[in-house]
């Protein structure tokens, strides 16, 4: 991507006005100069030109007793996107809530660009619940609760609780994988996807590892921030958090034990210099 300008004033060899462009925490890598939101804000581009997203909304809350793992955030990038000399919106979307009264991740927003919040998991003392649909869906309950829908495009639906009522939860979809459903365990939370536009290759939207009360080890969480599920009974794991600025799921609570929240999203923007 190159912005050959040949500004008024300056020689035809001079930096290109983009380099002038403000907002987030901007750093020089490979190239490009990137522009880093990990809270709200405003990308004001120093010149018309093109730029490189990523967009990542806030992952889903793992549920109580023996709840679904949280969906990962919605997971949205693209090069060549073109903007004018304005000053454009970036939302930063929070994690979901953890805990008895958990709840769906928030929409990240870059100009026209949105992506959609993960899904929460379903609440653990519901048999046959399923996950909430979002970016990636939140995992399903035991008794054969569904995961939730995720968004194509976005993410990746969440698994499903174990067929019998076994207290296994399923673990919440990925922007790369789908969670995976219970069985002997409560399910993993799926993978995220590998992004490099922050100048280095770091990996976003994992899901949130589904809870249990009946297992030997913790359901893991999707690599990409999403938090480990808890485990109950005589073990007692406690869930695990999604990362915050990865918009990873939380983990799934054990019996009667609350769930963890969701990691916020990011927005990073990036253009050749």
């Amino acid at each position: 991507m190159s912005f050959g300008y040949t500004v008024l004033g300056f020689g035809s060899g001079a930096e290109p006005l983009m380099s002038n462009s403000t907002g987030g925490t901007i750093t020089t890598s490979g190239g490009y100069r990137i522009h880093t939101f990990t809270s709200s804000g405003t990308f004001t581009p120093g010149a018309s030109g093109d730029v490189d997203y990523l967009v990542v909304a806030g992952g889903g809350g793992g549920s109580y007793g023996v709840g679904g793992g949280g969906g990962a955030g919605g997971f949205r990038t693209a090069a060549g996107f073109a903007v004018a000399r304005t000053g454009l919106t970036v939302t930063i979307g929070a994690g979901g809530a953890g805990g008895v009264s958990s709840t769906d991740g928030a929409d990240s927003v870059f100009s026209s660009i949105t992506s959609i919040a993960g899904g929460k998991g379903a609440d653990g003392l519901r048999t046959n619940a399923a996950g909430n649909s979002g970016g990636s869906g939140g995992g399903g309950t035991d008794n054969g609760g569904a995961g939730g829908a995720g968004t194509a495009g976005q993410g990746n639906d969440g698994g499903a609780g174990s067929s019998s009522t076994s207290y296994r939860a399923g673990g919440g979809g990925g922007a790369g994988a789908v969670g995976a459903s219970a069985d002997t365990e409560a399910g993993a939370g799926g993978a995220g996807t590998a992004n490099s536009y922050s100048g280095s290759s770091v990996t976003y939207a994992g899901g949130g590892g589904g809870g249990s009360h009946f297992s030997a080890a913790a359901a893991a969480g999707g690599a990409g921030g999403g938090g480990a599920g808890g485990v109950g009974n005589d073990t007692q794991i406690d869930p695990v958090a999604g990362t915050e600025n990865t918009g990873g799921g939380g983990g799934g609570g054990w019996f009667p034990g609350e769930g963890a929240a969701g990691g916020s999203g990011i927005v990073i923007i990036r253009y050749s210099v």
